[in-house]
């Protein structure tokens, strides 16, 4: 048993809750330059290609750090590598509060990348080191609805710093980057050593693994690729590009778009959360836990797809109430996607959390500067609003059809299936 399997069920929450505040800085340190695309932009002279290049290499530096600090998080103590990323993408993000061009701004970009995808690996391995199968989704849930708690508060802070003035949109990358010293702090008095170490299968707050064989293990991490890349996609679109599009193509204010910004994410929170809920209710009134991720899963999908409305909607109410339905689907995806990425190992989460993560970012990066060109060539969003949407619906029939229903069997550390 771990350390924290000893503590109780109150203290694990909180961690939980420490989990959702990473993710928190997490977003707010890379929302930023999304929600002051314009005014740098301007500042530095990009054009839409310019833009999806930056995002292009955050992605790709995403994919390299997945993989790198996957493997990582597997071999060192969680208890100092998760503070240790932090620093570094928070000290990436106050340095590009300086930059004074493109290549400079790149090369922070690249640096920011890297760091922060380390958070997924270190806050999937403490969540499945914390909790049961049971409790998962409603656990990935919350460390989730950080992302979105930080979209929400991203542009309130960008709102208050940012002026007409040149140059005020430094300021939140600064402002932002100091907060992430303060979590260091919270995390190394709250955390002592061996509360993170694995612990034995089955037992509480520690991984029951279901895969049973290699070639089982080898299908449903197929299926997780799919998945995957197919939620971080149409994610990524609205993450990056949406308030552009609200700027440029529909013609909203910065302000109107930094308040909507926050209702859009407010509406992701909710999603997210609801998804955990969900997921937890169906399966203690006795549905299997994989059929009760399935639905939820179904109806988060179906609410993406209204992607294909939004997309013929004039700028009004009726085109933001409905992106705001899409963003609860969308990010209400992510924790069934989590709660099933730890099933398939009790002791590589890292590398599994990782190597997912590597395939869905170079897949998100290219998809970004080529959103870029079209948008240059084209002037309109349509399409790509659009399509985004229905590709959750993809991955549903993927899993649907080949997840397969072994759920609830629990295997040695030692079976074929755990070694990545």
């Amino acid at each position: 048993m771990t350390a924290a399997s000893e503590r109780s069920a109150t203290w694990r929450w909180g961690i939980c809750g420490l989990l959702l505040l990473a993710t928190m800085l997490n977003y707010m340190d890379r929302q930023t330059l999304s929600q002051s695309a314009t005014d740098i932009s301007r500042d530095l002279v990009l054009s839409n290609e310019d833009y999806g290049r930056l995002e292009q290499g955050f992605g790709f530096a995403f994919a390299a750090g997945g993989v790198v600090l996957g493997f990582v998080a597997d071999k060192v103590s969680l208890r100092w590598l998760y503070p240790a990323v932090l620093l570094a993408w928070s000290a990436a993000g106050f340095a590009t509060g300086s930059v004074r061009s493109f290549e400079s701004l790149m090369v922070c970009r690249v640096v920011l990348g890297f760091f922060e995808a380390g958070q997924w690996p270190c806050a999937l391995s403490a969540s499945q080191r914390l909790l049961p199968s049971r409790d998962r989704a409603l656990g990935n849930s919350v460390l989730q609805s950080g992302a979105a708690i930080g979209a929400i508060a991203t542009p309130l802070v960008v709102q208050a710093l940012v002026s007409e003035a040149p140059g005020s949109w430094r300021a939140p990358f600064r402002v932002i980057g100091v907060l992430g010293v303060v979590w260091i702090a919270v995390w190394l008095v709250f955390i002592r050593r061996g509360d993170l170490d694995r612990g034995e299968p089955g037992k509480s707050g520690a991984p029951e693994v279901s895969t049973t064989t290699r070639s089982e293990f080898v299908r449903r991490l197929l299926v997780l690729i799919v998945i995957v890349v197919a939620i971080n996609l149409c994610w990524h679109f609205y993450r990056a590009w949406m308030p552009k599009m609200l700027r440029e193509s529909y013609g909203y204010s910065r302000g109107a778009v930094n308040y909507y910004t926050s209702a859009f994410y407010i509406a992701t929170d909710v999603g997210c959360i609801a998804a955990g809920v969900a997921t937890t209710w169906l399966a203690s009134r006795g549905w299997s836990v994989h059929r009760s991720r399935l639905v939820t899963f179904l109806v988060c999908a179906l609410l993406t797809a209204l992607s294909t409305v939004a997309a013929v909607l004039p700028a009004g109410p009726a085109l933001l109430v409905t992106l705001l339905v899409i963003a609860a689907g969308a990010l209400g995806l992510f924790p069934i996607y989590y709660s099933l990425s730890q099933e398939l190992s009790s002791t590589h989460q890292g590398k599994v959390t990782g190597t997912l993560g590597c395939v869905a970012w170079v897949a998100s990066a290219l998809m970004q500067r080529y959103v870029g060109r079209w948008l240059d060539q084209s002037g309109s969003y349509a399409a790509v609003l659009f399509a985004s949407g229905l590709l959750p619906l993809v991955a549903l029939l993927v899993l649907a059809a080949f997840w397969g229903r072994s759920e609830g069997k629990t295997v040695p550390k030692s079976a074929p299936a755990d070694r990545l």
